[in-house]
Formats: structure tokens, C-alpha cells, sequence
């Protein structure tokens, strides 16, 4: 039996410092600038569509930058919110505290040069029976390319937190497949967590992490968090190319990291070898990690070539796990490369055993004013506590901010960066963010 996680019982502190706050700059190796000098469209409105809305806003057509007025919680009723015009800049960092929160749905970006920032989805199952149909992405690319998310918070997903999709075989080459599937995407300094297990997919067992589907390309994570995801943290399909640099991933339960070119999707075209390039990556086991998991798993027909330095695989009690296992009655063959299959020249890497504390620190929507349940969940890393959960009441249910509303005044922006002239963001706090249980708070009055 699970356990229950009530928000009210726990104390979690995480220390994001001023100084380095870790706000939506971009970094020289994304591969768009998104709507930088665009129009800017100010949300105005926390309803789920209509005049001042963020759909309204997505749905806008010409380079744009996407500003709030209004923060709090976007229901979106079981629905999805498609991106589908280019040339845009959602700037989740400029919303009044406690920022945008999405819940009941999540978001298919189906176009290109966009950059999501600072934005929180919690999809959830909503109160739908177990395998009823109900298998919401919290997050996924459709065919898309030239796009960033950065610095955003994906919970509680019924299929993938945090996925790069499209079709598997668009055209009659591998350059014209990998051409109409995503590519060029780069997800950084992002929380993807608790997808839910048990729930309403209709395939049954779902927890699952982040999907790179057959023939996506140039696909880069850079510093993001995978908590309490069964499996897909992330998976890589066939003939797809991944980068995974200083990324986080804790309790995973039966796969971590895993390759799968399958026979029964590839009938009648020729495999194509797939490429991960993996540096600098910490994996350690929690409650609900398979004993000996290893860090990278392959399954299926499919080669897979693999770079991987200084990834630091170790159990819930730091001992070593085996960086490479199978699963399945796998043909494959794990082609072993001698430098990075990948140019990782522009990225900053940490050693291994400066990862967590530094990834901790800044990944997930608006470090410098984070949600209870991102504190919650970052908290419980740190820890080395928390489940895989089937149901958001598990861990307490979506939240309910009250709506606040503040002017969007240009002048006090740098519109290229989206950043603060000031330096100080909406809503930023100094020194540790905390949740604390009432009696936390009573012992801590002076």
C-alpha cells in the first residue's frame, strides 16, 4: 500500500541563494530565441480560454512574447492546451507570485522556435476511474523543433511528464524521418515528477518520465530533475539521438534510462543505430527502486551507440549500481563510443558529486519563489524520501492559490533576456524557502 503524503505533516527547507538565482537567461547552446522581438501579449485572466487568456495568447499568430498579469491556477478541465504558431515566448517568470500553475491538462507544442519558461503543469487523474482512458502528457513536443523549456515543473502526468514525439516515419529516408519528427528541442533545469502509476491510463501502470520518440534528433537534457517515475527517465526509442548531461534521477522504480528500437514498430524499414551521449549524470535509488537497477538498460532488436563519463549510479544507501543491464531477449548491441557523440562544448559540465546539491538548487518553475509541492518534492531528493504515487490525493491534491494581479511594465524588463532589470524577480524570496508543519512554525517563533 502506498504511502499517504499529507502536505501538513512534513518540514522541507531548500536554500536558493539571492545571489544566484536561477531566472530564464538564455544559454548560448539553445537553439532559438523563441518571440524575442515580438509583440508583447499580457494574460490577463486565469480562465481556461477566452479574451485575456494564455490560450488566447498561444493562439495568437506572429513573433510574440507571452507576459502575466494575473498569477495562480489555469484549470483546464480535462483538456489540452496546443501550441501550434511559432515564434513565441511564454515567460512564466514575469507572473505575480505564486506564478502560473496548469492542473487537469497539459500542453502539446506542435510548432517551432518556441521557449516555454517557469511554468508548473500537475495534470493528475482528476477523480477518473483506474484505466478509464483518461492518459494526459504533462508536457510533450509534436513534431516540433527549435524549442527550450527551461526552468519548468511537470507532476503527475498520466502518460510522460516531459516527452519529445511525433511520427515515427515521415517520409522515405532517415533524413526526411528525422526531419518530420521533433527535433532540435533542449529541455533544462526542469522537475519532472510523480507520474502517476495506477491511474486511469488505459494500458494500466504508467509512471512514466520522458519519451524521445523513434527518430527525434538533437534532443538535449541539461540539468533536470526525474523523481518517482517508474520507468522513462527517459526512455529512448529507435534510431533517436539524446544528450543527458548533470541530470538528477531518484527513485526510479523498474528502469531508469533505457534504449528500445522494437522489432513490431520497425517492420519493414531498415533499424537505424541510436545515439545517447551521457556525462556527468547521478542516478540513486529511493523506496520503490528495483534492487541492483541499473543506470542504462536496453531493450529490443535495435543498436544503440553509447558515450557515457562520470555517471554516478548508487542505491538508497550509496552503494555502487551497474552502469548497464538488459531487459527482454534483446539482439542489441551497446557500441561503445570514445568521445561525445554529441558537441557538449557550450554546456557548463559539474563534476558527478556536485550534481545534486547544485541541480537542487535551481531546476523547477521560479526557484526564488517555488510551490509547496516543488519544495515538497525537491525537499524529499534531498532526503532520500518519497513514493511513486498512483493518485495527486496521495501527496494532497491540486492546489488552490488565491488569484493575484499585478501590471506587466515593460521598461523594468530586459526583453531580450527576460530578466529583471532590477535583478529581483516577482515574488523572490532570500535565504531558505520552507514548508512548515504548525508545530515547525511554533517552535520556530523567537
Amino acid at each position: 500500500m502506498r504511502k499517504i503524503l499529507q502536505k501538513a505533516t512534513f518540514s522541507a527547507i531548500l536554500t536558493v541563494m539571492a545571489a544566484t538565482v536561477a531566472g530564464a537567461e538564455p544559454h548560448p547552446a539553445d537553439p532559438t530565441k523563441g518571440g524575442v522581438n515580438g509583440r508583447i501579449i499580457r494574460v490577463t485572466t486565469l480562465a481556461k480560454n477566452g479574451p485575456g487568456s494564455l490560450a488566447e495568447a498561444l493562439a495568437a499568430k506572429g513573433p510574440r512574447i507571452v507576459v502575466f498579469e494575473v498569477g495562480g491556477v489555469i484549470d483546464l478541465g480535462r483538456d489540452t492546451l496546443d501550441i501550434t504558431e511559432p515564434y513565441l515566448t511564454v515567460a512564466g517568470q514575469t507572473a505575480p507570485s505564486p506564478g502560473i500553475t496548469i492542473v487537469k491538462g497539459g500542453i502539446d507544442l506542435r510548432t517551432h522556435d518556441v521557449v516555454l519558461s517557469h511554468i508548473r503543469v500537475m495534470t493528475g487523474a482528476d477523480g477518473q476511474a483506474k484505466l478509464s482512458g483518461w492518459e494526459a502528457d504533462a508536457f510533450s513536443t509534436v513534431a516540433a523543433h527549435n524549442v527550450v523549456v527551461e526552468h519548468c515543473s511537470f507532476l503527475w502526468a498520466l502518460d510522460e511528464n516531459m516527452s519529445a514525439s511525433g511520427p515515427r516515419f515521415s517520409g522515405n529516408s532517415v533524413a526526411e524521418w528525422r526531419a518530420g519528427t521533433s527535433h532540435d528541442i533542449v529541455f533544462r533545469e526542469n522537475l519532472a515528477a510523480e507520474g502517476l502509476a495506477n491511474s486511469s491510463h488505459p494500458k494500466g501502470e504508467h509512471s512514466k518520465g520522458s519519451l524521445i520518440h523513434d527518430n527525434a534528433t538533437n534532443i538535449t537534457f541539461y540539468r533536470n530533475i526525474w523523481a518517482h517515475n517508474v520507468e522513462r527517465s527517459p526512455l529512448v526509442k529507435g534510431g533517436a539521438q539524446v544528450a543527458m548531461i548533470n541530470n538528477v534521477i531518484y527513485n526510479p522504480g523498474h528502469r531508469a534510462v533505457h534504449y528500445n528500437l522494437m522489432n513490431l514498430e520497425w517492420t519493414g524499414h531498415d533499424y537505424v543505430t541510436g545515439q545517447i551521449t551521457a556525462v556527468g549524470n547521478v542516478m540513486r535509488g529511493g523506496n520503490d527502486t528495483d534492487p541492483g537497477l541499473p543506470f542504462l538498460m536496453l531493450g529490443g532488436d535495435g543498436d544503440l551507440q553509447y558515450f557515457g563519463k562520470d555517471n554516478r549510479a548508487v542505491d538508497r544507501h550509496g552503494n555502487p549500481l551497474p552502469q548497464f543491464g538488459r531487459y527482454g531477449e534483446t539482439k542489441a548491441r551497446l557500441i561503445a563510443a570514445k568521445s561525445p557523440l554529441v558537441d557538449i562544448s557550450r554546456y557548463s559540465v559539474l563534476p558527478s558529486n556536485d550534481v545534486e546539491t547544485s541541480v537542487l538548487q535551481t531546476a523547477g518553475a521560479r526557484p526564488w519563489d517555488r510551490a509547496p509541492d516543488d519544495i515538497r518534492v525537491m525537499f524529499f531528493v534531498a532526503e532520500g524520501r518519497g513514493d511513486i504515487i498512483d493518485d495527486e490525493k496521495q501527496v494532497g491534491g491540486y492546489p488552490h492559490p488565491v488569484a493575484t494581479f499585478a501590471p506587466f511594465v515593460e521598461a523594468d524588463w530586459n526583453l531580450d533576456t527576460m530578466t529583471p532589470r532590477s535583478g529581483r524577480y516577482p515574488g523572490q524570496k532570500a535565504g531558505a524557502q520552507e514548508k512548515l508543519s504548525t508545530r515547525d512554525q511554533q517552535m520556530r517563533q523567537p
